[in-house]
């Protein structure tokens, strides 16, 4: 058995559904389970008529409608599908009059508007499958065993969820039905409908594959796999073969933006390998997230960066010897909300970054009363990913490449993973640094095979 999940650019209208359904043919025998986003700019377009109902008391559907409708037609479903989809955009219409009269759109009724776009996607995509002779099943994620907390806009799934969802859909399967599931969206104990948050519908199809125990979890995108850096950037990029769970959450952390780290929990535990594919391009290989990795490989997996960043220096020699300086220092960043991304440290001194569209004159007021504090915007973390055994070839390569530059490194950090490598420079330089890292350690290995 596999899971099988497609994002939202690869359900966008009837031309992508056919092809998803291709995809999907060619894998049959291996009992696929989908988990679907919902379909193009359908969250978007909810969230836009919510705003609408809310600001100017005007309630439409319209772009939501017409492209569920013009989908079915295209895929002449009409006569299959109307009697499940017109209840869905009836109780939508209901759903934003009731937010135009009220003038109200609180966390719990924002997760009830998006759901309808990932209830609407698999409706139509089974209906689809069914009319190919495949048989499929819409199962909307609470009636798969999804059950979550009541922490709307981000719920984290309940425990029980482990055992519910075989539960659910083991009948399913062994009756040769395909479930077609909603991902992003579960149900909390008072029966309210939650979103997973960020990564929410990857977390969605990886909890289902870890919870099944499948060979392997796909997650379908619009690129071939994890990139050995950015392709706007390195025209040379190429994608990963493989990567191991720690690789592929700090690359995911550090700015390439294709499996969000919280969705790789439920494999990490179960150790069910997740493959990242395209589908745009599903001949390509992907790239497989596993446990470990035995073969011999180079010393770095990738090369990301990520820019508009924040570096805060804070000096003070009532540091020295002194067990409670640090935890006053991260308590005032507590205080003021900041999630802090890397930190360095001496005896004198701690270095760290965070995101730049934050405001922190107040930060370094509470911060001077303890220390000299000095921040420093425009910066960028570059990071390497790579072999935690090379990590002295890689830090002497990397630096010799910036010496060579004439870029000079403003912070080094080496996360607790020591899967990565992390250093700060100036944002205008991160293109040229990333470009000539990836020469060094990728472009070469190249020349030579």
């Amino acid at each position: 058995m596999i899971v099988m999940k497609f994002g939202g650019s690869s359900v966008a209208n009837a031309e992508r559904i056919r092809h998803v359904a291709e995809i999907v043919k060619s894998q049959i025998t291996e009992k696929p389970i989908l988990v679907l986003s919902a379909m193009g700019d359908t969250t978007d377009h909810l969230l836009s008529a919510a705003d609408l109902a809310l600001r100017e008391g005007v309630v439409s559907i319209d772009k939501v409608e017409k492209l569920h409708r013009n989908t079915i037609q295209e895929l002449n479903l009409e006569a299959a599908i109307l009697e499940e989809v017109d209840p869905l955009l009836a109780e939508l219409q209901t759903l934003l009059t009731g937010i135009s009269l009220i003038r109200e759109l609180t966390v719990k009724t924002r997760d009830y508007l998006v759901s309808f776009g990932e209830r609407l996607s698999v409706r139509i995509t089974a209906a689809y499958f069914n009319s190919i002779g495949i048989k499929a099943l819409a199962v909307d994620a609470w009636h798969a065993g999804f059950l979550s907390d009541s922490n709307f806009t981000s719920a984290e799934l309940d425990e029980e969820s482990w055992d519910r969802i075989p539960e659910a859909l083991r009948p399913l399967i062994e009756k040769g039905i395909m479930p077609v599931i909603t991902g992003f969206i579960a149900k909390d104990r008072q029966g309210c409908i939650t979103t997973l948050g960020r990564g929410g519908s990857d977390l969605s199809a990886t909890m289902i594959a870890s919870a099944m125990n499948a060979a392997e979890v796909q997650v379908w995108k619009d690129v071939d796999g994890i990139l050995t850096s950015d392709p706007r950037i390195v025209k040379a990029a190429k994608p990963v073969e493989t990567v191991t769970y720690d690789e592929a959450a700090e690359l995911a952390y550090f700015g390439a933006q294709v499996l969000h780290p919280r969705a790789m929990q439920p494999c990490i535990k179960t150790g069910t390998p997740v493959r990242v594919k395209n589908s745009y391009n599903p001949a390509a290989p992907g790239t497989r997230i596993i446990g470990t990795i035995d073969k011999k490989t180079g010393p770095v997996r990738a090369i990301t960066s990520r820019k508009n960043v924040t570096l805060v220096d804070i000096v003070s020699t009532r540091m020295v010897g002194q067990y409670g300086f640090l935890a006053g220092v991260f308590a005032t960043f507590a205080e003021h909300k900041l999630s802090v991304d890397m930190v360095a440290t001496s005896e004198v001194s701690v270095s760290l970054t965070l995101d730049a569209a934050n405001d922190l004159g107040k930060l370094k007021q509470d911060l001077s009363k303890i220390s000299s504090v000095e921040i420093k915007t425009g910066k960028a973390i570059v990071t390497i990913i790579g072999d935690v055994r090379r990590s002295s070839e890689i830090l002497q390569r990397a630096f010799g490449v910036c010496v060579l530059l004439g870029i000079q490194v403003q912070m080094v950090s080496q996360g607790a993973s020591k899967v990565n490598i992390s250093f700060i420079v100036d944002d205008i330089q991160a293109g040229e640094v990333v470009t000539a890292l990836h020469s060094c350690f990728f472009e070469p290995l190249d020349k030579k095979i």
